[in-house]
């Protein structure tokens, strides 16, 4: 299930750039030192050259990370946090054990109640995605099995660690919420 790296992925990845960049300078330092002739204006060349590459990638690396921020959590920190402990309570009130895995293209949750049993639900919605960017989520909509798991189709994921966030509403009416880290081998 890995995920293949094609020549056109390798070179879009920023650490490529960055080696190839400093591979160019060294070689060109070393170009430039072989003549012997080491005076101020060389000097001044090397030290513009090494602030120029640092200065740029450090920028490229500042409006990637701004670009790929996925934004608030909540509106207002505040407001949201005048009901969390009543939300927090009734959610562990629910006693639910939930499990979460991969079953190949799909995401199996599995949400035990208190008695062991499968807890009754009014609705199930989540995402998957990387913890880190938005570009990955996917939205995922859940059917349940004979029984009592809860299973959305996903496009194939690649190596490394996701966050399944899970949002349910008891049939009582209690939102229940949690977020699950799954990991994919490499493979």
């Amino acid at each position: 299930m890995g995920h293949q790296w094609g020549l056109v992925e390798f070179f879009m990845f920023p650490g490529v750039w960055f080696a190839l960049i400093l591979v160019a300078v060294i070689i060109a330092i070393g170009l430039l030192l072989r003549s012997r002739k080491v005076g101020g204006k060389m000097i001044l060349a090397l030290a513009v050259g090494f602030f120029t590459v640092v200065t740029g990638v450090n920028f490229y690396m500042a409006f990637s990370a701004v670009g790929s921020f996925p934004g608030l959590e909540v509106e207002n920190g505040y407001i949201a946090s005048q009901t969390f402990d009543v939300e927090r309570e009734a959610q562990e009130a629910l006693g639910w054990d939930v499990q979460a895995s991969l079953d190949g293209d799909a995401v199996r949750v599995e949400i035990l109640g208190a008695n062991g049993t499968p807890a009754t639900l009014a609705s199930i919605n989540g995402m998957i995605g990387r913890t880190t960017e938005r570009n990955y989520d996917q939205e995922l909509t859940f059917s349940s099995t004979s029984t009592g798991a809860h299973v959305a189709p996903i496009t194939p994921l690649d190596f490394g660690k996701w966050e399944l966030r899970l949002a349910a509403v008891a049939a009582d009416g209690t939102p229940f919420r949690q977020r699950i880290v799954l990991i994919v081998p490499e493979s």
